[in-house]
């Protein structure tokens, strides 16, 4: 009687599996392409709402505010925008006030709290985000042990392609993300994986591991990875405090210990934007023996005057340490409407009465990752060499 019953329940599962299923496939609007983009790269974006009254597209980088669809057959909403640059961009719709996803576009991002549809315009830099056919290296989630904050904590890792095979040690790359994100930022907004696959692929960067930590020290892991569950994305405490720049020589031990790399400074680069600027700056600072490549990507410079930590005390005594110890690389890139551009500048300044060697590279734009996902790209090929 009781293997009866299970089987019973086993094909009612299947029966209901299925359903949900053909359901699916009835409920999707299989005609309708969005976005669509063209052979002279405008696009054309279709959204079905037959009883809206106002539908309005609403886009990153490619739209200035939002750009009115106009109702067409069977109530589909249709918008082209102008011929748009090689990128990677993202977008919503509007429909009467509310913002919502495009039901015929299942490539979503989440950028804190925030999810955007998105979609990638081929032809020029966009083709460095995209997948291609090249060999690929492996993206793993790893946990490490982390005494100084007193939890186990996720940690994201590329190694390039041919590492499992291979007897080879490899350089390391970290790379770290901006206020608001996590060890997932730079995988699913800056496309990390697919520009360094395709770099290597082109003899433009060094095979290299690529180390993208968690910046929050309050945090196990992203939302919805950690024992807390699926908690909502906010701001989180111990953040630009010193703790993490403190406790990062844990992260450099357990990558050492995992796997072959090359432990010395000429094989270590560190970068990161926004808010993991200001870690990658602080960090090459206080362990001056450690990075030979510096990346400040649209950083934040100087702690807030009323926090209190070692890791912020003599820093110009400590940055002239570091210029006399000597690296290959400091690099510093921002927009030219980022609302960090006048911290850089002075900071630029600092270093130019120090003669404190490095790279300025301005880009136009503001705090985006359309610029971080370009500034990664120009700043691997001149890592390791």
């Amino acid at each position: 009687m009781k293997k009866t019953l299970f089987t019973m329940v086993i094909l009612l599962m299947g029966t209901l599996s299925g359903a949900l299923a053909q359901e699916a496939l009835r409920n999707n609007n299989f005609d309708v392409v969005s976005p669509e983009i063209n052979p002279d790269n405008t696009v054309t974006f279709r959204m079905p709402a037959p009883n809206a009254s106002d539908v309005k597209l609403s886009g990153q980088g490619f739209v200035s505010g939002t750009m009115d669809m106009v109702k067409g057959e069977k109530g589909i909403w249709t918008c082209t925008t102008p011929v748009l640059a090689s990128d990677l961009y993202s977008y919503s719709f509007i429909v009467d006030g509310l913002k919502c996803a495009d039901p015929n576009n299942i490539y979503q991002i989440r950028d804190v709290t925030t999810i955007t549809n998105v979609f990638i315009v081929g032809g020029g830099k966009g083709d460095l985000y995209k997948v291609n056919q090249v060999p690929h290296g492996t993206v793993t989630r790893r946990w490490y042990q982390s005494p100084g904050n007193e939890k186990s904590r996720r940690i994201t890792i590329y190694t390039p392609p041919g590492y499992e095979t291979s007897k080879t040690d490899y350089p390391v790359f970290y790379l770290l993300h901006g206020m608001g994100g996590d060890e997932e930022a730079w995988m699913e907004l800056g496309r990390a994986s697919q520009i360094l696959d395709n770099l290597i692929a082109q003899g433009k960067a060094k095979p290299m591991i690529v180390v993208m930590t968690n910046g929050n020290v309050d945090q196990e892991a992203a939302p919805g990875q950690s024992s807390l569950g699926m908690v909502k994305p906010g701001r989180l405490p111990h953040t630009m405090d010193g703790k993490m720049e403190e406790t990062y020589m844990e992260v450099i031990r357990f990558i050492d210990s995992n796997y072959r790399t090359l432990p010395k400074k000429s094989g270590r680069a560190i970068a990161g934007l926004s808010m993991g600027g200001f870690h990658a700056r602080h960090i090459s600072r206080i362990y001056p023996d450690f990075f030979d490549y510096i990346g400040l990507f649209s950083a934040a410079i100087n702690p807030d005057p009323k926090v209190q930590s070692k890791v912020y005390a003599d820093m110009d005594g400590t940055l002239k340490l570091q210029m006399d110890k000597g690296y290959k690389l400091y690099w510093i890139a921002i927009g030219n409407t980022d609302f960090l551009y006048n911290a850089n500048t002075e900071y630029r300044k600092k270093l130019d009465l120090m003669k404190m060697p490095y790279v300025y590279r301005e880009s136009e734009g503001g705090h985006t990752w359309s610029n971080w996902r370009m500034y990664l790209s120009e700043f691997v090929p001149m890592l390791f060499k």
